[in-house]
């Protein structure tokens, strides 16, 4: 899971990021609005942590903007502003939850799991399934009809992120940043390196499942017809 944290609270930012780290959540980290709609526009996230009063562009100014674009991620406010009033404001823009500091760490997991679990292709805090296959995130493994095998920490991450966008054609670009982060300088042929690994994965799982080449643009998962 990859998860963007959006509180200029220096502090309670780094605590979170370290505190999210050790769950095995990728986190990338901002500080002010105009940074997060950078990191938002990437379209990369399975979940956003959202502070309401931020430097620049505030949180509900970033959420509406987001559903405008129909950026359909899933959005926790994170805020001191706790009356209901708020709260209604905060929903009725469009976060998926409101979440009032201060908080215990394992409520907004709780949060973060209802959120992200919604999705049909879940089927518990560590599995994702697709066509014949079943990916254990936590146990980084993978398994088939023929099978299962072990994963590397960067192959099961470009997994979990085709897992998460079956049939859709995903850019270079967006796998870049998805897995190695936005500033990475990652190099094109690493890419194609690691497509080559996850399609022998495939073959020895004895999947159905392939990853399409779409030319110019990226890869994208899909069951043959």
């Amino acid at each position: 899971m990859r998860l963007l944290l959006v509180e200029d609270d220096k502090k309670l930012n780094h605590s979170l990021q370290y505190q999210l780290q050790k769950e095995n959540i990728i986190v990338d980290a901002c500080f002010d609005g105009e940074e997060a709609l950078f990191y938002i526009n990437q379209g990369i996230y399975d979940v956003i942590l959202l502070d309401r009063m931020l430097p620049l562009l505030d949180g509900t100014e970033l959420l509406t903007l987001m559903r405008r674009k129909n950026n359909n991620t899933p959005v926790i406010f994170l805020t001191a502003l706790g009356t209901l009033n708020d709260k209604i404001t905060g929903l009725d823009l469009g976060a998926d939850d409101y979440l009032v500091k201060p908080f215990e760490f394992e409520e907004l997991l709780a949060r973060i799991r209802c959120v992200t679990r919604r999705s049909p292709l879940i089927h518990g805090d560590d599995d994702l399934s697709f066509g014949d296959l079943v990916l254990h995130i936590g146990e980084s493994s993978l398994v088939g009809p023929k099978g299962s095998c072990s994963l590397s920490k960067k192959e099961s991450e470009l997994f979990q992120t085709f897992f998460r966008n079956p049939g859709q054609t995903l850019t270079r670009e967006q796998l870049f940043a998805k897995v190695w982060g936005v500033d990475s300088d990652i190099e094109n042929g690493n890419l194609d390196n690691y497509i080559h690994f996850l399609r022998r994965r495939l073959l020895t799982v004895g999947s159905q499942v392939v990853l399409r080449t779409v030319r110019g643009i990226g890869y994208c998962m899909e069951q043959p017809l």
